[in-house]
């Protein structure tokens, strides 16, 4: 089977194709033709460049695919429409490609989203689950739930899966190496005077989620949260990670107005040097909230998903790749 996967030169999904490519299917990796191919090259792959902004030119790579899975997005952006142009037009315009070339052998739309389309939950009893309502509170949030919005009116045209995780790492992630690297020079930091507590998947169970919830049919039409089992706090993944390096490491607590000024003012100079700012007032706002965290139960009632990788298995990998590759 060939699956069309976007993405792939990115963390997450890089870590999906070794997973799709592991159990045996045929991946075709879609790419802009200035993507950096670091994490594909040298791999089994079908590797097709195309202009993500026609439709054609996507409907093109697709031809001959049975089964999309769709990764790639937008997680930085200058603007509220930057951001719906990254998560929703591609999206529909990947739809739309798919429903051209659509043959009756086509088994699966699967769309990456996040736990930011329902924002945080209320307190730790009580998770966000799929049946939650949807409050995002960023514009990354506000897009994601408009990319949902546009998938879930294909399913009537299309057998879609949508999978929400939460935050992730991993290897080759560079968006959680800062906390790391913080945790290596002996400073574990602490967002405020409240735990925060948090949702964490690490790279290669939310890869293997996604391609289980690709197979079963049970998935078909429904939404899932794939997700640690657990719920941690930053100073449990900190002291984990100093205990693992070897170091000893002091919290240290940022005031939520700190976060929040240095955000906004991170988010100002980014204006003015027209880039996407990966910390702005709206991220800011993101982490100070006390719980993101959410549900795993649907996914393992429907296709039996559990955490495979423990907090501290992970952090060990993790570390040990950051090392290995001179990242930390």
């Amino acid at each position: 089977m060939v699956i069309a996967l976007t993405g792939a030169t990115g963390f997450v999904g890089s870590h999906v194709a070794d997973e799709l490519s592991r159990r045996g299917y045929a991946v075709r990796c879609l790419v802009r033709s200035t993507s950096n191919r670091r994490w594909i090259e040298g791999k089994s792959y079908e590797v097709v460049a195309c202009n993500f902004s026609e439709a054609s030119s996507i409907a093109e790579a697709l031809r001959g695919a049975e089964s999309v899975i769709h990764v790639a997005g937008v997680i930085a952006a200058r603007s509220m429409e930057e951001f719906m142009e990254g998560n929703v037009g591609f999206t529909r315009r990947l739809l739309d490609a798919t429903r051209q070339v659509l043959s009756s052998g086509f088994r699966r739309f699967l769309h990456l989203s996040s736990l930011a389309v329902a924002g945080p939950a209320p307190s730790l009893d009580r998770p966000i689950t799929e049946e939650s309502p949807l409050r995002p509170i960023t514009p990354y949030g506000i897009s994601k739930k408009a990319a949902e919005d546009v998938v879930n009116s294909a399913a009537d045209v299309l057998p879609v899966t949508i999978v929400r995780p939460p935050a992730v790492y991993g290897e080759r992630d560079e968006a959680t190496l800062p906390f790391f690297r913080a945790v290596h020079r002996g400073i574990i930091p602490l967002i405020g005077w409240s735990a925060k507590w948090i949702s964490l998947v690490h790279v290669r169970d939310l890869a293997r989620g996604i391609v289980d919830a690709f197979e079963s049919d049970a998935t078909v039409g429904k939404t899932y949260f794939v997700s640690s089992d657990e719920f941690y706090t930053w100073k449990q993944i900190g002291t984990t990670t100093a205990a693992i390096v070897g170091r000893r490491a002091i919290p240290v607590i940022i005031p939520h107005t700190v976060v929040l000024g240095i955000a906004a003012l991170s988010g100002w100079i980014g204006h003015l040097q027209g880039k996407a700012p990966v910390l702005d007032y709206h991220k800011g706002r993101d982490i100070i909230q006390r719980y993101w965290i959410c549900s795993t139960d649907r996914a393992r009632r429907d296709f039996g998903y559990r955490q495979n990788i423990s907090l501290e298995e992970g952090i060990s990998n993790t570390i040990e790749w950051y090392s290995r590759h001179r990242w930390l």
